[in-house]
């Protein structure tokens, strides 16, 4: 077939070896990506009563496609901004909008057919598209798992379209990227602590508060046994898959440069073996933090959730911290978390997993970057100079709590807007026959369950908050 193009019509530079290795290597990433999603569907298939579990799926997957596609209409765009603005190129805004939507000349054209010095490494780039929506369709499932057993699907659908279209892209223009304007300025991020889980953990708040408790999650009701896990099996399995895809996904937040090196999306001096070992190191730190908590407190849950405290606290500085900093980092982060936890168990807010983990622990990984990086060099971009020099500013705690500012403003502003606007048109709450019966056969009509753990008279074992019954965990 290549023989039918006229050699005049290739640019060969965009064919070389290495670009197909960088296209290929940004691919696994974002199927690794993928199984993080999966991975937060078998933990929360786990965590929801049986009757709950095929919506729970449904839901699960449908909020992570209409992120991730919603990203594509404008989302990568939005973030390219930066990149337009550093090399000065014309009408930046417009102009990076134009090239990367969905329907635009960069994403429509074949890489060999794009000008190198209008359109460098398009494969990648292309590829890396891709891992954009993978990254919203995280953000989706993730939001998805906020209002598990109790949230209507409409309201949840538009919640994801609105986040992973707009919220999680704009922050991600802020502050992820080495020229973004945050990151241009010393604030450093690796997984996207700020524009995923903050942003996140944010709406995941809004949505508990204003969706309110599942029935018998802190006070008895003879209706139902309250939100008591079903099998603990899946979650657990759901964390071993999370374990496995996680280094591949994280190695894809940065640069590659052939005969150069590896470098964190901020452009911070980085390596592939460090990277690992700092992950596995911030599996066996959150771990074993988690795993205290749960003995103490004879709540199986943080045993398997520790692991995801342990990256998530130390996501931020998982690209420049030495392992030993690392696996102190995540040993600290599962007592966030919990903290974070009994906090809201106190205010009656029914969220004991997404709003400690991606809040709690995405503020805590956030601010003690700025501690384990403080001095290390980063942002710009490479071959310019000025005020976009690479590696001109420096990784300080002082502008690590200035990014946390500015995405817990912009999340909140948007999170109220959005989703109480969503529960005074069309509600949020399923009705309480629905929820007590079940949503599967409420919405699917599935049969029940084996078992019903929806009787009268069933004992609340969920109703003390105090976190010592399984049914009070962090489900």
């Amino acid at each position: 077939m290549l023989s039918l193009i006229a050699p005049t019509e290739i640019f060969k530079d965009q064919v070389t070896s290495d670009m197909f290795m960088l296209a290929i290597f940004y691919g696994v990433a974002t199927v690794c990506l993928l199984f993080v999603v999966g991975a937060v569907g078998l933990i929360d298939a786990g965590l929801v009563r049986r009757k709950n579990l095929l919506d729970t799926w449904i839901q699960k997957l449908a909020c992570a496609l209409i992120a991730g596609g919603a990203l594509t209409f404008i989302g990568y765009g939005i973030w390219e901004i930066q990149y337009y603005q550093a090399l000065g190129i014309p009408s930046p805004v417009s102009q990076a909008i134009k090239d990367w939507w969905l329907f635009g000349s960069n994403v429509t054209t074949f890489s060999h057919r794009l000008d190198p010095k209008i359109s460098p490494e398009a494969d990648v780039y292309q590829v890396f598209m891709a891992f954009f929506v993978a990254y919203a369709m995280v953000a989706g499932a993730l939001l998805h798992s906020a209002g598990l057993e109790r949230v209507k699907a409409k309201p949840m659908y538009i919640i994801c379209a609105v986040a992973g279209g707009l919220i999680v892209p704009i922050n991600l223009y802020l502050t992820w990227g080495s020229v973004s304007p945050l990151t241009n300025r010393g604030v450093h991020d690796y997984i996207g602590i700020y524009s995923l889980y903050i942003t996140v953990g944010v709406w995941a708040l809004i949505i508990a508060w204003r969706a309110k408790p599942r029935l018998g999650a802190f006070t008895a009701d003879a209706r139902t046994m309250g939100p008591v896990p079903h099998n603990l099996g899946l979650s657990a399995v759901g964390v071993m898959i999370l374990m496995f895809a996680a280094p591949f996904a994280f190695l894809g937040c940065g640069y590659i440069i052939p005969g150069t090196g590896y470098f964190g999306i901020s452009l911070t001096e980085s390596g592939f073996g460090i990277v690992v070992l700092n992950v596995f190191m911030s599996y066996v730190g959150g771990g074993l933090g988690g795993a205290i908590i749960a003995y103490r407190t004879r709540n199986p849950i943080m045993g398997l959730i520790g692991v995801a405290a342990g990256y998530i606290g130390a996501g931020a500085c998982l690209d420049i911290g030495k392992p030993w900093q690392v696996l102190i980092v995540s040993f600290i982060a599962p007592f966030v978390v919990w903290s974070t936890y009994l906090v809201l168990s106190r205010r009656g807010i029914d969220d004991k997993k997404i709003v400690p983990l991606a809040l709690g622990g995405g503020l805590y990984g956030a601010l003690v970057a700025g501690i384990v990086g403080w001095g290390d060099k980063t942002g710009g971009f490479f071959g310019l100079t000025g005020t976009y020099a690479p590696q001109h500013a420096t990784i300080n705690l002082g502008w690590q709590a200035i990014g946390v500012v500015v995405i817990v403003a912009i999340s909140a502003v948007s999170g109220l807007v959005v989703i109480v606007g969503l529960e005074k048109t069309i509600g949020l709450r399923v009705s309480e026959d629905d929820e007590i019966r079940g949503l599967d056969a409420a919405y699917w009509g599935a049969p029940p369950p084996p078992y019903a753990d929806h009787e009268l008279g069933a004992p609340a074992q969920a109703g003390s908050g105090n976190g010592q019954a399984v049914g009070a965990g962090i489900d």
